[in-house]
């Protein structure tokens, strides 16, 4: 299921002594192989089996990264999610044998950073790993003060810094995480036909996993937050194009 040892022994090891890992799976043997897959490459790894050794872990340790099961007895991954503070949170990958598009949608507006099918690829976890320790270490960077715009489109209105989308009676509508990112990435591109794989890119960062039903399942569901009653849809807002991808339709401008 996961041949670690082989590919540990292939895949050259790039030592890192610092950072920590938490593996959070029911099943001791994955616990076992995928945590010392990732010793040998350098990383500082602890397991645990279930939601209260995994709190208990987090106790006395202060970790990068959790990979972290969604189904599991008791409380399952997305629970445990759940009751992670986004704002001080390690970063987390969800593992899961459903592979589905709407549980990958769910865990990933939730605030997981990444999502994998079981059974993983080792060589395939350790690379998402990397990857997604890299965009925190860019989040985390000191950057220039970021500076207040609103964004303006059919009446909208849009506050960059709070996030806070209100529509054209003044009433505020509520945006998941993804979909603040996906209406970000289109009022950015205005009048464009923007591609599936573009969108994806643009919205949730260069190592995303491509399928394309979630992007589908996301427009659909910002569509729905942008309909009004007086005919004016999401849907003239955001135009589908056959075949390529999606157009938001309005002028945008910053006010």
């Amino acid at each position: 299921m996961y041949q670690a040892q082989t590919e540990a022994r292939e895949d050259a090891p790039v030592m890192d002594l610092t950072t920590r890992i938490l593996v959070v799976d029911d099943d001791s043997g994955i616990r076992e192989v995928v945590s010392t897959f990732l010793r040998t490459h350098g990383y500082i790894v602890d397991d645990a089996q279930d939601g209260a050794a995994m709190r208990e872990r987090m106790k006395g340790n202060t970790y990068d990264l959790i990979v972290l099961d969604v189904m599991m007895p008791g409380e399952d991954g997305l629970t445990l999610l759940r009751g992670l503070n986004r704002e001080s949170s390690p970063a987390v990958i969800m593992l899961s044998v459903i592979g589905q598009d709407v549980d990958r949608i769910i865990g990933l507006e939730m605030g997981a950073d990444d999502y994998l099918s079981k059974p993983v690829n080792p060589r395939e976890l350790l690379a998402r790993i990397r990857a997604v320790l890299r965009r925190r270490e860019q989040q985390i960077a000191p950057a220039a003060p970021a500076q207040r715009a609103i964004i303006a489109f059919a009446g909208w209105s849009m506050d960059t810094m709070t996030r806070q989308l209100t529509d054209p009676d003044g009433v505020l509508v509520n945006l998941s995480d993804g979909e603040h990112r996906l209406l970000v990435t289109m009022v950015e591109h205005p009048r464009r036909v923007l591609s599936r794989d573009f969108i994806l890119e643009h919205s949730r960062g260069v190592n995303a996993e491509h399928f394309d039903r979630a992007i589908d399942v996301q427009v659909s569901r910002l569509r729905r937050k942008l309909d009004r009653d007086d005919g004016r849809g999401g849907e003239d807002l955001i135009r589908t194009v056959r075949h390529e991808g999606y157009m938001f339709t309005a002028d945008v401008r910053k006010v």
